[in-house]
């Protein structure tokens, strides 16, 4: 207990954030991602128009301070939220890891909830590098950026059961993943067998979040979990439209790659 107990110790600024005023700015706000949504998708298609005669921008070292900034943050947002996560679960169990709204208005984790819903919003620069770089832009890519930004905002202004595990898992991911970004960016060579490895856990995450979405329907019916139909509805189509996307992805860029270059040898 006293591991768990040190492990939760609170950090000033964590302390010190005020989550009704954040729960209160995002019910008033939330409606606003469709703005940014709407922008980012006039961005896209406007900027890959202007940018097909010019010719590409490096960008390289904005590209490895970009990455890394929000690998840094991604990695200190896994850590934070994993350890409050772990804590629920070896003291209260599953159920109260699903159901409970603590995450959104408890010690440690109130604080990296509230930077994990707002950062999907600047997450959305990655797409710039994209486009001013010229690189392949894969629908996957800018559909997953828009509903991620969406459905985080429109979930937190509810503190719906979940978000404790989505929130938890999206931050490891991302945590990988950012650094992967910045090493390559930073001239680096990672092994291909690191990609696939970040798109197996991206994989992973998306039946996680398919089978949280089971149980907080399954609990909600108890009246153990506070949640609604309509969250889980779009939740669900939501992650079920990513692990078919993610796998598709990944039988694209590496298994259905790997045939070719057997066949030609």
């Amino acid at each position: 207990m006293n591991m768990s107990v040190l492990t939760l110790q609170e950090y000033e600024f964590e302390k010190q954030f005020n989550e009704n005023e954040a729960i209160q700015w995002m019910q008033e706000n939330w409606k606003k991602s469709f703005l940014f949504s709407a922008l980012y998708a006039a961005f896209i298609f406007g900027g890959r128009h202007l940018m097909n005669k010019r010719a590409k921008f490096e960008l390289r070292k904005p590209l490895v301070l970009w990455s890394l900034t929000l690998a840094v943050f991604s990695i200190f947002g896994a850590l934070r939220t994993g350890a409050y996560m772990v804590y629920i679960l070896m003291t209260k169990g599953l159920k109260q890891s699903v159901c409970d709204q603590s995450f959104y208005n408890g010690p440690v984790s109130k604080f990296w909830a509230y930077a994990f819903v707002l950062s999907k919003a600047p997450e959305l620069g990655d797409t710039i590098f994209i486009i001013l770089r010229k690189q392949k832009l894969i629908f996957l890519h800018w559909y997953h950026h828009i509903t991620v930004l969406l459905y985080s905002w429109y979930s937190y202004k509810d503190m719906v059961a979940g978000g404790g595990w989505f929130m938890t898992m999206n931050y490891g991911v991302h945590a990988v993943m950012y650094s992967y970004y910045a090493l390559r960016a930073a001239g680096f060579r990672v092994s291909r067998k690191f990609a696939m490895f970040i798109t197996l856990s991206q994989i992973t995450q998306m039946l996680m979040g398919c089978v949280i979405n089971y149980l907080v329907f399954y609990w909600m019916q108890h009246d153990q979990c506070h949640s609604h139909f309509q969250n889980i509805f779009w939740s669900s189509l939501m992650y079920l439209s990513y692990l078919v996307l993610f796998c598709h992805f990944f039988f694209e860029a590496y298994i259905g790659k790997m045939r070719k270059t057997t066949k030609a040898e």
